[in-house]
């Protein structure tokens, strides 16, 4: 395996990443995506520092800030009133003590840069991959036209219903979590009388909550909401919702918010998912990556973070272990799972705060956020240090040190 085949089963911006991690190691992954055609899906995604740190050392800073907007601050306010219950800074603060920016972008703009920072020549469309077979140390994997591939290794990157995740561990239904949320993307010059500041603003509510910032270079206004719902028959992110379906959901909030939801023309919803964490992750000469191996729910807005780390650290682990690739992967498991899998456990925790409902519970919140952000300021700063500053690739290179150290020792 001096020069191995590597297979890359999604296009999405982990299958992209991945790609373009492996390609500057020095290997030459192909990606095969179900699409036929590439076109934006989705809105607005955040990018915060542990995921933009890896994307500059990918080569991607120059696109990626042209299609950035960089919010000054995080502020989350209160559904009726509109009152402040805190806020923490960006911006600055994040390149000052992170090194790297935190970003909003519209998934479509990072989807592009990632796509120009490797080049169309890796990509395949219209091939969705149905499963794979291990033979004699390679794998067959199979698409839904009837043809086949030989690689030496199979990274599955195709998202909670992946495919190559059912091949190799059996079926397995993903855990509603009880929530739905809707989406939609409007024209900022629309809530221009807002005078909406460039922050990442979330308002919390009972039993719901509401979030915005800007997009697309500061012409766009993504808005996201999570809503309660008993059962949800859909799992699409292109689910059809209507403005005013939506806004009845929002009934008796504040103004500010009634508005941005009347000035939508599209509005799409999809039910929220996730998985419990996975024992293990490869099987054989086959791993996963990105939702496909750890998929979360948005409350820590990681999903696609986590799936730009997977992609920076599987390429570093598969390059000092040349030729031994269940080694490689095992590396890349010990690496990541502890990281994803409490990612994934605080995700699910954050709703409950989000959504208190209780007066006496929404005030003792309010009451402890607000003293604390007076009284102890630096609590609320760095309390997402843990995640921000990450480096997944030093850490790897600093794995691979210690490992060096020892077999001289």
């Amino acid at each position: 395996m001096n020069s191995p085949r590597i297979l890359i089963a999604g296009g999405g911006i982990g299958g992209l990443a991945a790609a373009l991690a492996l390609r500057r190691a020095g290997f030459e992954p192909q990606v095969f995506e179900q699409a036929a055609r590439l076109q934006p899906v989705g809105a607005g995604i955040q990018m915060s520092p542990n995921a933009t740190r890896a994307l500059l050392q990918l080569g991607c800073g120059e696109h990626l800030r042209a299609a950035a907007v960089a919010p000054v601050a995080l502020e989350v306010r209160s559904w009726n009133t509109g009152r402040r219950i805190f806020s923490t800074p960006l911006g600055e603060r994040c390149l000052q003590e992170y090194g790297a920016p935190y970003y909003h972008l519209h998934r479509a703009d990072l989807h592009a840069v990632l796509l120009k920072a490797l080049g169309q020549e890796p990509l395949h469309l219209s091939a969705r991959c149905t499963g794979f077979v291990e033979e004699d140390g390679r794998v067959r994997v199979d698409f839904a036209d009837g043809s086949s591939q030989w690689a030496d290794l199979l990274i599955g990157a195709d998202g909670i219903h992946s495919a190559v995740r059912t091949a190799a561990f059996g079926p397995e239904r993903p855990r509603f979590s009880g929530y739905a949320a809707f989406r939609a993307v409007l024209p900022a010059e629309r809530i221009r009388g807002l005078r909406l500041q460039r922050n990442l603003t979330s308002w919390w509510g009972p039993g719901r909550h509401f979030m915005h910032y800007f997009i697309s270079g500061g012409r766009q206004l993504n808005c996201v909401a999570v809503v309660p719902a008993k059962t949800w028959p859909l799992e699409s992110w292109s689910a059809q919702g209507t403005p005013s379906e939506f806004l009845s959901e929002f009934r008796g909030w504040h103004p500010a918010v009634l508005d941005m939801i009347r000035a939508t023309d599209q509005v799409f919803k999809w039910a929220l998912y996730d998985r419990e964490p996975l024992p293990q992750w490869s099987r054989g000469h086959v791993t996963l990556l990105g939702d496909a191996a750890h998929p979360m729910l948005p409350f820590q807005a990681q999903g696609g973070a986590q799936a730009i780390e997977d992609a920076v650290v599987l390429a570093g682990c598969l390059s000092r272990s040349a030729g031994r690739p269940r080694e490689a992967l095992e590396e890349y498991e010990r690496l990541r799972k502890p990281r994803t899998s409490r990612i994934q456990k605080v995700s699910r925790g954050s709703a409950e705060l989000f959504h208190l409902a209780r007066p006496v519970q929404v005030l003792k919140r309010n009451t402890q956020l607000r003293l604390t952000q007076r009284f102890r300021p630096g609590r609320l700063v760095h309390r997402m240090d843990w995640l921000y500053a990450h480096d997944a690739l030093a850490e790897a290179s600093a794995t691979a040190r210690e490992e060096s150290t020892h077999e001289r020792h």
